[in-house]
């Protein structure tokens, strides 16, 4: 069965089958590529490789020109932040399809879906009159490349898969100039609020598996992937580092992975029992997880003016190690 990880107009994230996602389409969304196809057939395909690997970002229905290299600008911008995490794309080959639709919804990029057939492909619907700069500062192109990283988890995995994805959106952009790291840290924080206000007292792997509870599922998730982060570093790892090793050895772009394999997965590839340690404990959790101590470790403090950063020197480089371009950081090259 296909799956995709599709966001929703209203900027929430669904992942489900390629039946109930066709049915979920907004027609103006559905309607709007079909018929740019019908009409022009144009396309503009170039291929970005790095560490061996190969990105083909696809422009659909125009030919070569301005407008087409602006997408493709952007895409390979997007593309480009993801190598900060190692250095080269997850999987060997991967697509990327942008096409423009007619919206009047204000976000530059009112859908994305990514799709898991015989191959991965990730599907970007642009608004037709969005700049350049409007798509930089979006976050969809990023937090679906950041899919990539991980296997199909299926419904009950989708707070780890939507948690990877919101974590790595805003500190894949940071580390790429796309935002900065102060932004990256508020904007985390902010999503850490929202998934506060989820107060159903359901399991969170029940609330992930029956798509309820969107923000505690996203923002639980993205807090587990932080939490592993910390950890991992305390030990001179890192989440980047275990993840290559992942992909290297395990990561399959298509077909399905249980949860509980995909964490014991990476503890074997040098999570040495982090992942599942923390999975134990996510997965059953009936509230959004306390985020005291690695507050403290990072030096955040949420105030009324927002987060107030400490001036300690440990606190100040971990929080640079994790937003910071590290040596992993390199640009694809195009062709």
């Amino acid at each position: 069965m296909a799956t995709m990880s599709v966001r929703a107009k209203t900027g929430i994230w669904l992942a489900m089958s390629m039946a109930a996602a066709c049915a979920a389409v907004p027609p103006s969304a559905a309607q709007g590529p079909l018929a740019t196809e019908t009409a022009d057939n144009a396309l503009d395909e170039r291929a970005l490789h790095a560490g061996g690997n190969e990105l083909r970002i696809e422009v659909v229905g125009m030919p070569r020109g301005a407008r087409s290299d602006e997408l493709q600008r952007w895409a390979a911008e997007a593309a480009n932040a993801t190598l900060t995490a190692f250095g080269r794309f997850p999987l060997p080959n991967a697509t990327v399809r942008v096409e423009q639709i007619d919206s009047r919804d204000p976000s530059p990029v009112p859908w994305g879906q990514t799709l898991r057939r015989d191959d991965v492909s990730v599907l970007l619907y642009v608004r037709r009159n969005a700049g350049l700069e409007e798509l930089r500062e979006d976050w969809t192109a990023v937090h679906e490349l950041s899919h990539l990283f991980h296997p199909f988890l299926g419904g009950q995995g989708r707070w780890l898969a939507e948690g990877l994805a919101s974590y790595y959106q805003n500190v894949l952009r940071a580390r790429a100039g796309l935002m900065t790291q102060a932004e990256a840290w508020k904007e985390l924080d902010a999503g850490f609020g929202r998934g506060r206000r989820e107060r159903s007292g359901e399991r969170l792997d029940e609330l992930s598996r029956r798509h309820r509870g969107t923000m505690r599922v996203y923002w639980a998730g993205a807090a587990f992937w932080l939490e592993a982060d910390l950890t991992l570093r305390h030990q001179g790892s890192s989440l980047d580092a275990v993840l290559s090793k992942y992909s290297a050895c395990c990561l399959r772009g298509t077909g399905q992975t249980q949860p509980e394999d995909f964490v014991d997965a990476l503890d074997r590839a040098g999570g040495g029992g982090v992942f599942r340690g923390l999975f134990d404990r996510y997965a059953g959790s009936r509230e959004f997880p306390a985020l005291d101590g690695a507050y403290r470790e990072l030096g955040l403090q949420s105030g009324e003016n927002g987060l107030v950063y400490s001036r300690k020197p440990e606190a100040e480089r971990l929080r640079r190690d994790i937003m910071g371009a590290g040596s992993s950081s390199r640009e694809a090259r195009a062709r």
